[in-house]
């Protein structure tokens, strides 16, 4: 049986249709066009939006930054201004301003209190300081594979 020679209503009818009607045609191409329009344009909405979050989040990084920067030049200035202030000399000028001056030898005078026991002197030496309580660690994480394995080959050895 051939198929040319077969008839079929349905298609015959469709073919019909398309050939009286052109513009339907159009209309099936212009709409897959526009569909194709407006998921381009959805693309580029959800691209520009993504690209604009990012150089928004980017230029608030800048400023976090530039705002630390500040920080710490101010944190520097201060405390080179406290360690003026703290330095010997300007206490001792500024003791001098209130009216104060150095004790002479032998204006000096020491009063000995009952009951008063001075302080142990401080020993800094890193015998002197307390071991921190840090956690012991076992001795099978002390080895390493090289270690492992000697023992390892030397038990083997033992029992042979």
């Amino acid at each position: 049986m051939n198929i040319s020679n077969v008839n079929f209503p349905n298609v015959n009818r469709i073919i019909h249709a398309y050939r009286v009607a052109p513009w339907r045609v159009q209309r099936q191409w212009i709409g897959a066009a526009l569909v194709v329009v407006v998921v381009l344009a959805m693309v580029a909405a959800l691209y520009l939006n993504i690209a604009s979050r990012t150089a928004i989040a980017g230029r608030e990084i800048q400023d976090l930054s530039e705002t630390i920067s500040f920080s710490r030049q101010t944190s520097a200035d201060l405390q080179t201004q406290l360690a003026k202030w703290t330095s010997a000399q300007s206490l001792e000028q500024r003791a001098r301003k209130m009216g104060f001056r150095p004790v002479a030898p032998n204006e000096t005078e020491y009063v000995a209190v009952a009951g008063y026991v001075a302080k142990d002197s401080i020993d800094l030496s890193s015998t002197a300081l307390p071991r921190l309580n840090a956690p012991a660690i076992s001795p099978e994480y002390n080895q390493s594979l090289l270690d492992w394995m000697d023992r390892r080959l030397v038990a083997r050895s033992v029992y042979q």
